[in-house]
């Protein structure tokens, strides 16, 4: 008996198996690259008021932004928060409870263009403002940042 007549049918079987699992992952990848959706694009004001230790944010332009998938950090002066604001949120640690607009947790998921959102800092955060702090705000939706600002405290 021989095995000669079977080894080209082998070899064939594995190089339509070799064929098939490299079209299927060309196929996932390309699929995957076509749902990929344009970065966001947002246009945000962030005043600080040293007063009352207040960041206020204005979406002045660009698209909504899903509230649950923020990310706010803040630094004054280049030292980070303690603690950070957990958006959206009632009540935190480092922060006075209700904050406004669409970062309260109470209000609707989504901050569209025009709408004002506040935090203010309790004073078991740090560094709390003071005039003439540089404050710089970075907002991230679902990891990716979107906006950066400077601001200086007022």
């Amino acid at each position: 008996m021989s095995n000669r007549a079977l080894s080209p049918v082998v070899a064939t079987v594995l190089l339509i198996v070799v064929t098939l699992v490299l079209a299927g992952t060309v196929g996932t990848v390309a699929l995957e690259s076509a749902t990929l959706r344009e970065p966001t694009q947002v246009a945000v004001d962030v005043s600080a008021d040293a007063d009352a230790d207040r960041l206020t944010f204005v979406h002045r332009a660009g698209d909504p932004l899903s509230v649950d998938g923020l990310a706010v950090r803040v630094s004054v002066n280049g030292t980070p928060l303690e603690r950070q604001p957990p958006i959206p949120f009632f009540s935190a640690a480092g922060f006075r409870p209700g904050p406004t607009g669409p970062f309260n947790s109470a209000t609707n998921s989504s901050w569209s263009v025009g709408e004002t959102a506040s935090v203010e800092l309790a004073g078991t955060n740090a560094p709390l403002f003071e005039p003439g702090d540089t404050v710089v705000v970075r907002i991230s939706a679902d990891g990716v940042l979107v906006v950066g600002v400077e601001t200086i405290a007022r």
